[in-house]
């Protein structure tokens, strides 16, 4: 485009001199305004693209993509048949270990055995978490996370889809919590069984086949966000991440998503987040968000697959009748962003700070029902003595061993 232009002006300006050939003076004259107007296009458009440029990147940053949902049409009309198009054909499939470790031939009729004796009706309430590391990566931080449970519900239950720690080592770090007299167990998870008669189901069949694109976002990690729906769709009771630390009982909330980020001047949501998910059995946002799961899937970008599906789901079936399901306000879950969660490890340095993290405790202890503790970003940070963390720790333990990094 500024080539065009530039080319446009001197044509006129070689008119001009050819009508007035001897003036030197005309044509230093001309040629400087050329100059300054080549000069100045480039400059004014390279600015307009700069701006344009800056407003989308924080716009990818802030703002949530919520993207329509898939048409229903795309779902075969039959009952309980689904047929997943668009599939993208991948040379070679690296993750049939991977998958394995979510359920191979013949566990099936054990998981459901083992989850039914262990789900009995007088679990005040039933919680579940995912595992998808090795059992020794199970750190104090995420026993933390199991002891808060029982702090807050010694009568509830606690089932952990984990193969690694489904072993003697995993059994090793439960078995205090089963001295104890709590009920946890970690179960290998049988996600076919899970996805039976789901949208999933395909989608799961196309990722074996080598039919469907795993992407390059670790696929474990998306087959946690998928396992946690499923689990809840069949089972139903409260998924926790393992870096949830649990406040208060959870027994008051039904059908529950918490709201990460709120719009500053409407107070309406932006952002959910799946790190808590309390729903009923057979609860029709969970079918939802598995069909936009196997419909959309991307394995690529990072949060398509979770906390931004879920917003997507939630902002297209928001007041429909048949979706009763409530949106917590941040301070439910996260109350504590994952830019400020530091603060909370830290005894404060400065009167103001110290001011600030008060608030933050006493707003907690009033309006919260749990603390996301973001360990991907605050992992890096010791327990100070004397900070908020050290005595959240302490009030919400039930081994009450010391927790530091790990």
């Amino acid at each position: 485009m500024d080539s065009e232009i530039a080319k446009k002006v001197t044509a006129v300006f070689d008119h001009r001199r050819l009508n007035r050939s001897g003036s030197s003076l005309f044509t230093a004259f001309a040629a400087s305004v050329i100059a300054l107007i080549v000069f100045t296009v480039v400059i004014v458009s390279n600015l307009t693209v700069r701006e344009i440029s800056e407003v989308v990147k924080i716009e990818i940053k802030t703002v949530v993509p919520y993207l329509p949902l898939r048409s229903e049409r795309e779902l075969s009309a039959g009952k309980n048949n689904y047929t997943i198009k668009q599939i993208t054909t991948v040379k070679e499939n690296n993750n049939l270990e991977i998958l394995e470790t979510f359920g191979g031939k013949g566990v099936s009729e054990k998981f459901q055995q083992r989850a039914t004796e262990f789900l009995r009706d007088d679990c005040d309430v039933s919680f579940m978490m995912t595992w998808i590391s090795p059992a020794d990566k199970f750190g104090k931080r995420d026993v933390l996370s199991v002891e808060s449970v029982f702090k807050s519900h010694p009568r509830g239950c606690l089932i952990i889809l984990s193969s690694t720690m489904d072993s003697p080592q995993g059994f090793r770090v439960l078995k205090p919590f089963l001295d104890r007299g709590y009920r946890v167990t970690a179960v290998t998870p049988d996600l076919p069984f899970l996805l039976k008669d789901t949208a999933g189901e395909s989608w799961l069949e196309e990722i074996k086949t080598g039919k469907r694109d795993p992407g390059k976002i670790s696929l474990a990690q998306n087959l946690s966000n998928l396992m946690r729906l499923a689990y809840l769709f069949k089972f139903g009771g409260v998924y926790l991440d393992t870096d949830m630390i649990v406040l208060k009982s959870f027994k008051p909330l039904r059908n529950v998503i918490g709201a990460q980020t709120l719009e500053p001047v409407s107070r309406n949501w932006t952002r959910l987040n799946n790190a808590v998910l309390v729903f009923d059995k057979s609860h029709p946002l969970l079918r939802k968000c598995i069909e936009e799961f196997s419909l959309t899937f991307n394995g690529n970008v990072w949060g398509h697959n979770g906390p931004y599906l879920v917003s997507r789901v939630a902002r297209a079936v928001e007041g429909t009748v048949g979706y009763n399901f409530t949106v917590m306000t941040p301070p439910a879950f996260y109350s504590v962003n994952w830019i400020e969660i530091g603060k909370l490890f830290k005894v404060p340095r400065t009167e103001k700070d110290r001011k600030r993290v008060e608030v933050k405790v006493l707003e907690m202890q009033r309006r919260s029902y749990g603390l996301h503790l973001w360990n991907k970003f605050s992992s890096k940070f010791e327990i100070e003595k004397g900070s908020a963390m050290d005595k959240i720790v302490s009030d919400h333990c039930v081994i009450c061993e010391k927790v530091s990094v790990s």
